[in-house]
């Protein structure tokens, strides 16, 4: 196995996914003989003082409840040694549950829900655990090959102590039919890291008449990151 089947990142340039083709670099990196500035090490921090008590529940943040399945989606963030990284910021960003983003930029014929802009944000518990309440996204056509439809997902950002610290990837629901024909999730070299974006269906985290649960664990040096 050569270096690049060992990693469990998607390559840079992977023609499938035809964006890559436009921004993949097209030399080798040069790195510089100085790091970066300090004020790039430094700031910006995120901290507690930049949440609302309810960032988490992406159901909550209009005066009507959003159309589609309530789910919860929780887990941990952990480093490579399985220990909890306590105090990240969690992002996440997703269509509503008719696949369709508020960004004028989504001209999907699927109609917007007024009651949900799909952003929410938290910050990792002392066991590293974040939870999210949320609509489950729906698929939707993107245009980069003949009849194009990306799989259900929830965007992830994870921010370390600092602005230049961050993962950026994509989670998954079980099952999915559109996996085999999604270039951004076969970009991932290896099956078993593919495996890692899909999260499993938890009995104990769905509440009863209400919401149904997943789990996802995020692994900071493990987890692939999204198509870059």
């Amino acid at each position: 196995m050569d270096k690049a089947e060992a990693s469990p990142h998607p390559p840079y340039l992977y023609p499938g996914y035809k964006s890559t083709v436009l921004r993949a670099p097209a030399q080798e990196l040069i790195m510089p003989k100085l790091g970066p500035d300090s004020v790039e090490l430094t700031s910006p921090v995120f901290g507690h003082q930049e949440l609302g008590r309810r960032d988490f529940d992406l159901t909550v943040q209009h005066p009507g409840e959003p159309l589609g399945e309530r789910i919860i989606v929780t887990g941990r963030v952990l480093d490579t040694a399985g220990r909890p990284v306590r105090n990240a910021l969690v992002e996440v960003w997703q269509a509503n549950a008719a696949g369709r983003y508020p960004h004028l930029g989504d001209l999907h014929p699927a109609p917007l829900d007024p009651n949900f802009t799909g952003a929410g944000r938290c910050l990792t518990g002392d066991d590293g655990r974040y939870r999210f309440i949320t609509i489950k996204p729906g698929a939707y056509p993107w245009g980069n090959h003949h009849n194009a439809w990306r799989p259900a997902h929830i965007h992830y950002s994870v921010f370390g102590t600092a602005f230049t610290q961050r993962l950026v990837t994509q989670m998954y629901f079980p099952g999915d039919p559109l996996f085999a024909y999604d270039p951004i999730f076969q970009s991932i070299p290896g099956e078993k890291d593919r495996e890692k974006l899909i999260a499993r269906f938890d009995m104990d985290t769905t509440e009863p008449e209400w919401a149904l649960g997943y789990q996802w664990d995020i692994v900071l040096g493990d987890t692939p990151t999204e198509a870059r």
